[in-house]
């Protein structure tokens, strides 16, 4: 009986896995074998997911503001700019929500690549989102416009 459910348990996984990495896309940058761990993990899962979740960061983004800063539609776009980057380097709570957006669509495997040096890779899953969510500043001032 144990014996069925893990192997029910691993198929399961199997297809997650499947569905998962299909749903993303493929490699996003360049991979080489000269290219470190931490970068090919950027490339091959980072930017993928970060590509896939855009349009609802934009959104958690969005409703951030709403909830901490409504006068940020009235500063000027560097200070938008500051405000975004300040907001993911020092808010945790928000910056934990961030990451659990993006580690919600890794693989198993791709977990426990992650957890051996989430340090790095949490640095590089943020810097990658912040400069995201920058070069869309012109989204977020949308807002302002429509209210």
């Amino acid at each position: 009986m144990l014996q069925r459910f893990f192997y029910n348990f691993k198929i399961k996984m199997e297809t997650r896995d499947t569905f998962i990495t299909s749903l993303r896309g493929t490699t996003i940058g360049s991979v080489s074998e000269s290219s470190s761990s931490d970068e090919k993990f950027q490339n091959q899962t980072l930017r993928p997911i970060l590509k896939l979740q855009n349009d609802l960061f934009v959104e958690v983004f969005k409703n951030h503001i709403s909830k901490h800063k409504n006068d940020f539609y009235h500063y000027s776009v560097a200070k938008k700019l500051q405000f975004i980057e300040n907001t993911i380097q020092k808010d945790i709570k928000f910056r934990n929500a961030l990451k659990g957006i993006v580690i919600g669509l890794f693989t198993i495997d791709e977990y426990a690549t992650y957890i051996l040096n989430s340090s790095s890779l949490n640095k590089r899953m943020m810097n990658m989102l912040i400069e995201r969510l920058k070069s869309q500043v012109l989204l977020f001032e949308a807002i302002d416009t429509a209210s």
